[in-house]
């Protein structure tokens, strides 16, 4: 039985506790080829499709954010763009989920100056569907200005909605749940009526869901992040877990599964971001599972961690 969180403990606090059980085994990172002096970063976790693996990522230069994303084929750590389909423009942050049979794909649609195309005016998640990568067909859009909206089939065959509103007693960011009967029925009406989850996140910190897992006794397995900002405006990301029944909306509290220094060296996008892990997700594989980052705006990692849900399936 999940109990509710009666308040949020502060990431020092959960970085304590990470110290203390920490079960990192190693980090790799993913090589992206053909991209002409562009990162990749912020990667999807992986789908398999006809015998394949195949990942999404965000591609910029390091001095933007204006992106794409792009589809890659995965063989080990090497990854090679695919065409079709072609990159989708002007999208960030990509996710990947199968709901009924059916590829979810999505991002975080920018939306430019008409004046000055460098300079980011909006942003909305954007929602794909199909049999394969390559008929993906855009069916749902989210509220302007909410990033980290997640689909996920749930046990009776209804959809999921984890939501993340600021503002208006959401602070800096906060997550909701809501569930719908269809994919059909994900719409902006619905996903601003999501309840906000309580104390997951104190006020001076924020978070959202990155990628959600079915788990065999019907509860949801959710990766997301954990993030606050100290002196001189740095970031500091942290990939987390937490467990949630979608019947009850009980959960579990939140855990950090995996620190920038537990990672491999790399370049940051801005000395600001250097502290930054934002995760794709997580493919389990029993024991363990592998982890899927973003590191420091730059480049992406698959870091192999203990599996953070076992405990949840106990």
């Amino acid at each position: 039985m999940l109990s509710v969180t009666l308040q949020a403990r502060p990431c020092y606090e959960l970085l304590e506790d990470y110290e203390k059980n920490k079960r990192v085994f190693r980090a790799a990172k993913l090589e992206f080829s053909s991209m002409a002096g562009r990162d990749v970063y912020n990667v999807s976790v992986p789908l398999l499709m006809d015998g394949a693996a195949y990942i999404a990522g965000r591609a910029e230069t390091r001095a933007s954010e204006i992106s794409e994303v792009v589809f890659f084929r995965k063989t080990g750590r090497f990854c090679t763009p695919v065409c079709p389909p072609a990159p989708f423009p002007l999208l960030q942050d990509p996710f990947l989920a199968r709901i009924r049979g059916e590829i979810v794909f999505g991002g975080v649609r920018l939306k430019t100056d008409p004046r000055d195309p460098q300079k980011i005016a909006g942003y909305r998640t954007e929602f794909y569907r199909g049999s394969t990568i390559r008929d993906l067909r855009p069916f749902a859009a989210g509220p302007e200005h909410m990033k980290d909206i997640r689909l996920v089939q749930l046990s009776d065959g209804t959809v999921g909605i984890f939501t993340r509103p600021q503002g208006n007693g959401a602070g800096k960011g906060k997550v909701g749940f809501t569930r719908v009967d269809r994919l059909e029925d994900v719409t902006r009406e619905a996903i601003l009526g999501a309840e906000i989850i309580p104390s997951l996140f104190t006020e001076d910190e924020w978070g959202g869901v990155n990628n959600v897992h079915l788990l065999k006794n019907g509860l949801l397995g959710v990766i997301g992040h954990i993030a606050y900002m100290s002196r001189g405006m740095t970031r500091h990301y942290f990939p987390a877990a937490f467990a949630f029944n979608p019947e009850t909306l009980e959960y579990t509290p939140v855990k950090i599964i995996c620190r920038r220094s537990d990672v491999l060296d790399a370049p940051a996008k801005r000395p600001d971001l250097k502290d930054v892990l934002f995760p794709g997700g997580i493919v389990r594989k029993g024991e363990r599972a592998d982890l899927y980052v973003g590191v420091s705006d730059a480049t992406a990692q698959c870091v192999e961690i203990g599996d953070p849900f076992l405990e949840y399936e106990a």
